[in-house]
């Protein structure tokens, strides 16, 4: 009698693994199968990360000081241009990407940095502005390392 219950418990086993392996497979496929549907035709691939160092800035804020730290990472479309030299900046301008970043940085109130949806804003306004201003560095994505609002 024993070993019929063994069979048995071992078959149900089975069954159960089995069971939460499909469930498994089909929760990621599903998963996987929205974002390259969405990702294949809106964003091309991220091929490079720049990181670039933090800023302090301040916030466009009338009645106090406030002021935004903050690091970020750029999402490239295109490998990262090698420097050249000692001391230049070769390919990569790296004045005129921070420039452009505290450009937009300073026009915010911290309000609307807090809230979930400003930090999206300003990530689709700094893209944007890096395109324009930037175009041969191919951004696309902005990563917030650090976000700190200081009131």
């Amino acid at each position: 009698m024993e070993r019929k219950k063994d069979g048995e418990l071992s078959a149900f086993a089975a069954i159960v693994l089995l069971g939460i392996m499909g469930l498994v497979t089909v929760l990621d496929l599903g998963c996987n199968k929205g974002q390259s549907a969405e990702g294949a035709g809106k964003n091309p691939k991220i091929v490079a990360v720049m990181h670039l160092e933090p800023f302090v800035v301040n916030l466009a804020d009338a009645e106090d000081n406030r002021f935004l730290r903050v690091g970020i990472d750029l999402g490239l479309e295109n490998p990262v241009p090698a420097k050249e030299g000692k001391g230049g900046e070769g390919a990569v301008p790296t004045a005129r990407i921070r420039d452009c970043i505290l450009g937009v940085l300073t026009t915010w109130h911290s309000d609307a940095l807090l809230a979930p949806e400003g930090k999206l804003k300003l990530k689709d306004e700094i893209v944007k502005s890096l395109q324009a201003r930037v175009p041969e560095l191919a951004v696309r994505e902005v990563y917030f390392t650090d976000f700190l609002v200081q009131r």
